[in-house]
Order: structure tokens, then sequence, then C-alpha cells
């Protein structure tokens, strides 16, 4: 049996935890050598990539109203980053960036994943932003620096039609999400939102020569010491303006544990067939 951290014997010491984290995380941005994205700016020229979410996810399995929280959380959070100017040689950080929410409003509590469950917590949800912005960033230029996968995913996507295995958690002082502009052109991140969907929009000031898509293949549900898991290749394909393949290339396989009832038509490959 693994080792219980102190904080899961006395969950009193959490806040604490995490603020002593946080501050760390923080003061350690200042001395890392990396030039960080602050500056905000009118709209630039270009659009490279725009992609939406819808927001309220009707299949979560707990009191809607969490939902509705978390896109007042999105909304919060959002502020701090959207306008924000990449320059040549600068890093974009989610954690750098939102520190500064309360500027904007008070959270509200929002679902979240801790110590393998879902609870209620100030500022949950936000990562429904940071998994936008990351499959945003995928489909563009940017150099991804930092990125973490969520381990377990708890209920299912709320776009019938998103991609798997394209997400990215934060948490501030323990997990970020940065990319790096190695190019010489500026970027810019820009968030909107209607009353269903939220909206990254990437421009530049250099109009664009290639498209970029991401795809999954060998998607695949297995079994593993009574767990379910869902396994994915994620590929990204870039083509020229008129829609030719220029390049194919598989980024990475993502593995997640699921952690709530699939349909009974899903196939879900028995453990020995996997191995």
């Amino acid at each position: 049996m693994a080792r219980k951290r102190l904080t899961q014997l006395f969950p009193f010491l959490l806040p604490i935890r995490v603020w002593q984290r946080n501050l760390f995380y923080q003061i350690s941005m200042c001395f890392d050598q990396n030039r960080y994205a602050k500056e905000k700016g009118a709209l630039l020229p270009f659009s490279i990539v725009q992609e939406k979410t819808l927001m309220i996810n009707q299949e979560s399995g707990h009191n809607i109203i969490y939902q509705e929280n978390k896109v007042h959380n999105l909304k919060v959070v959002s502020r701090t980053m959207s306008q924000v100017l990449i320059y040549p040689g600068e890093t974009f950080s989610f954690c750098y960036l939102s520190k500064h929410a309360r500027k904007y409003g008070k959270y509200k509590d929002g679902l979240i994943l801790i110590n393998d469950s879902i609870v209620p917590s100030k500022g949950g949800g936000i990562c429904h932003l940071s998994n936008l912005l990351y499959y945003v960033f995928l489909m563009s230029p940017l150099t991804i620096v930092e990125r973490h996968g969520h381990k377990i995913k708890s209920f299912p996507n709320p776009d019938l039609d998103s991609l798997d295995g394209v997400d990215a958690t934060v948490s501030s002082g323990w997990l970020d999400l940065k990319v790096r502009n190695d190019t010489d052109f500026l970027y810019q991140v820009v968030i909107d939102f209607d009353s269903d969907y939220m909206y990254v929009e990437l421009l530049s000031d250099h109009e664009k020569d290639t498209n970029s898509v991401i795809q999954n293949e060998n998607f695949q549900y297995f079994q593993k010491d009574g767990k379910i898991f869902e396994r994915v290749s994620v590929v990204k394909l870039v083509e020229d303006l008129d829609g030719n393949v220029i390049s194919k290339k598989k980024l990475y396989d993502e593995l997640v544990q699921i952690d709530y009832e699939l349909p009974d038509d899903i196939v879900v490959i028995e453990e020995d067939l996997y191995e």
C-alpha cells in the first residue's frame, strides 16, 4: 500500500501546502531565465487558429451548479491572459498569468480532482481553458514547453466531436501549461465567450502559409487490474492552404484511466488480449 501524504492524513493542512508550493513556484519563475509573456495589446491582424468548446457538461454526474460556477471561473481567469502578446523568445505560462485572477473577481466552487476523488473547490474547472489553449497551441508554430495530461477522466467530453488525449491540467505550484515563441513573429491569445461556448483564437502579425490538423488514431479501451483505461495516439498533419498534406507526425500516445460508466456498446479489450 502506498504511503499516505501528510495532507491526506491531515486535510486541514492542504491549503497551507498549496499556498507554500504556489509561493515557491512563483519565486522560482523570477530566476529561471525565461521571459514570460504579460503585455497586452490591440488585436493583431491575422488569425492563425481558432477553436471552441461547450462549457456546460450535462454528463458530469454532479450538481449542475458546479458547471455554472465553472463558467464563472473560466471568465475570471480568462481576463488574466486574453489579448496577451507572446513576443519572439517569450514563454506563455498559464500559472504565471492566472496568479492575477483576483483582480477580476472571486472564484466559485467548481469540480476538481483531489486524491483521486472529484470534489468542489474554489476555482475548480479552469482546466477547461487550459485544455482548449493546449489544443490551439498544438496547431500553432509555438513550442510546447510544459504540459501535463489528466491521469483520470472523471466524466465524458462535453463536445461530441472533441479529440481525446488533447488536454492540459494545471495546478499552480505543481503543474503548468507553457509554450515558447521560437519564431520571428508576434503572437497573441484571445479568449471570448457566448452563452454556450468558450472560444480561443491565436492571432499573429504574420499571415499563415500552412494549416495544422490534430487527429486521433489507434483509439481503444482496455481493462487492467480491474480498471478501465483509454489509450489513443495524437497525430499532427500539416497542410498547405489548398488542403494538401505536407507532413504527418505522431506526437505522442496518451493513456488515461476512465472513472465513469461507459455506454453498453463500447468495446473494452480484456487485459490478457491487451498484453
